[in-house]
Formats: structure tokens, C-alpha cells, sequence
């Protein structure tokens, strides 16, 4: 099968879906044509992704007379994500958005019927964490009282080779925010738990850190089954990311971040691969299955800004 194929941004996770899909699609023995837009071309690309790259064009252009694509990967700053979609609405298939969907929850929702015969799908890279994966298949959630999930880390960590103070997550205007940068957490719990029938929020900066965005979001939150305490932020200097989850018999406390399960009282423990690119490349795989009308689209636009709406309330 072959594949026309965009990306709009190449930032690190732009370059790590780039690698993944070149990767998945020569393992099949497909072929593909990869044209990039960017709102720069004067950054000269690596030689290892330089090959991948059929045309470089800038994304402030007009898009070319022939430019039709079975995939748009969406990756550049959040903040354009909406531009994004609109621009390239003629010219492809389908879309693959990366979270969040969007960095407002003000937008004009008839963009759904603009897309509604083009799929869409946004990512929700955890969902295929091997940690939540077995809690979702093992696991009695409706037994679940009450969960507790933290996402942690130090923002200067996360690109060593980019100054933090430049990237969208620093920006409120372009898209950054803990709540929202962090939206992982909230798709896993409304994925297991439902959507909360209450929720209460603090969301500030509070941290040293040279940002303009929030660095702290904590979250209470009650479904009809589970009471849910999330706390996310961009200042832990060493990275946490667990679920603990209370159960009447048991507490189960979940290591997402190193591949560990502990049942607390019974002592019975699971360890998993936690390498970040095996849930990355499983998305993906999943993503051409969807394109391939072999299983249903399970993140779509709509749903995707109402987990962000949650995550902004």
C-alpha cells in the first residue's frame, strides 16, 4: 500500500511520529511520500530525517495545486492546531492531531461538521502504557472507591537541548499549561472511570520556573462510580507518574512511569516494559488501523475537547 503523507511541525514529537511511521510502514513493505510544513525552512533538517522528507513548504503558504494526502500529522504548536485542520480540510483523508486537540475550549464547533467525513483521531499515547493496560483488562474499575493519579516532572528535563523558556509549554498563548499539557491523565481516568459528574480545580503558578503558563493544576473529581484526585505539574525535580487505586479488599498503587504494579496488602507485584517509544509505536499501529477501516476511530475531535474542557474547568 502506499501512503502521501504531511506533517505540519517537526518538533520532538513530530520527529518521533515521523521515525515511527517510516519505521511501521517499511516493516510492512509499504511505501509513502512525506512532504513537511513549517513555519521555518531555514533550520537545516538532520540527515536522518532529511531523507524521510519528499518537499519542505511553508505552512504560511498556499498549499500546492497537487497536494492530497491520505494522513495530515498534526504537530506543530497547539495553538495552531485549529488553523491546521481548517487549512488542510480539502486536501486529506484523514488527520492524526497530537494533544491536546486544541488550547482553547472557545472554538467554532461547526469545524465538526466541516470534518465529519474526514477522520480524525488525537493522541492518547497512555492508553497503550503496558501499567494502564493491564489495569483496564484486570481490574474490576466500577469496585475502584476512589483513585489517586500524580504526573510530575521538571519542565527544563523535558527538551535538554531546548531552552525551556521558549517552548509552547511555557506560553499560555501558544497552548501551554500544565492541565492541558498533562491531559494524558485526564483521558486514562474518564477512560476507566467515566466523566466526573462534579469537579473542582486549583490551577496556578506557584513555581521559579521563567513560564507565563500554569505549572500546578489539582484536580477533585467524582463519577458515578469513583471520587478522583489528580495533581499535575511542571517543578517536580524527580519524575512521578502513578495511579493509586483503593479497593475494598486491596490498594493497588500503579507505576506508570517504571513498569510496576504492587497489590499493597496481598504484596502480589507485575513489571512491564516502560519504554516510552513501545506505547508511541503501538499508537501509531493502531492509528493505520483506523485509517484502514479495521477498527472504529476511539478519540475523536468531539471527545477530545470535551476532555480538554474538563481539564480547563
Amino acid at each position: 500500500m502506499h501512503y502521501d503523507i504531511a506533517f505540519a511541525g517537526l518538533g520532538s514529537i513530530g520527529t518521533r511520529h515521523l521515525r515511527n511511521v517510516c519505521t511501521l510502514l517499511d516493516s510492512r513493505g509499504d511505501t509513502y511520500k512525506i512532504d513537511l510544513y513549517r513555519s521555518s525552512i531555514g533550520k537545516k533538517l538532520s540527515d536522518d530525517i532529511a531523507h524521510y522528507i519528499n518537499g519542505e513548504f511553508l505552512f504560511s503558504d498556499n498549499l500546492p495545486q497537487d497536494a492530497k494526502y491520505d494522513i495530515v500529522f498534526v504537530t506543530n504548536p497547539t495553538s495552531m492546531h485549529y488553523q491546521t485542520l481548517l487549512k488542510f480540510k480539502e486536501n486529506t483523508k484523514s488527520f492524526f492531531v497530537e494533544k491536546p486537540v486544541f488550547d482553547t475550549t472557545e472554538i467554532d464547533e461547526s469545524i465538526f461538521d466541516v470534518l465529519k467525513d474526514t477522520t480524525c483521531y488525537v493522541a492518547c499515547p497512555l492508553r497503550y502504557n503496558a501499567v494502564l493496560k493491564y489495569v483496564r483488562e484486570n481490574i474490576p474499575l466500577k469496585e475502584v472507591i476512589a483513585a489517586r493519579a500524580i504526573s510530575s516532572s521538571y519542565l527544563p528535563d523535558w527538551r535538554p537541548s531546548q531552552d525551556y523558556r521558549k517552548c509552547y509549554s511555557a506560553h499560555r498563548d501558544m497552548g501551554g499549561g500544565v492541565g492541558i499539557d498533562l491531559i494524558h491523565e485526564w483521558d486514562y481516568l474518564t477512560a476507566f472511570f467515566g466523566m466526573p459528574k462534579k469537579s473542582f480545580s486549583i490551577q496556578d503558578k506557584i513555581s521559579a520556573l521563567e513560564i507565563d503558563s500554569d505549572d500546578i493544576a489539582i484536580y477533585i473529581a467524582k463519577t458515578e462510580t469513583t471520587t478522583i484526585e489528580l495533581h499535575l505539574d511542571y517543578f517536580g525535580r524527580k519524575p512521578i507518574r502513578t495511579l493509586e487505586l483503593f479497593m475494598p479488599y486491596d490498594t493497588i498503587h500503579c507505576d506508570i512511569l517504571n513498569g510496576h504494579i504492587e497489590y499493597l496488602k496481598s504484596g502480589k507485584q507485575f513489571d512491564f516494559n516502560s519504554e516510552r517509544n513501545v506505547s508511541q509505536m503501538l499508537e501509531i499501529e493502531h492509528f493505520f488501523d483506523i485509517i484502514n477501516n479495521k477498527i472504529t476511530n476511539d478519540n475523536t475531535l468531539e471527545h477530545s475537547l470535551n476532555i480538554l474542557k474538563l481539564a480547563k474547568s
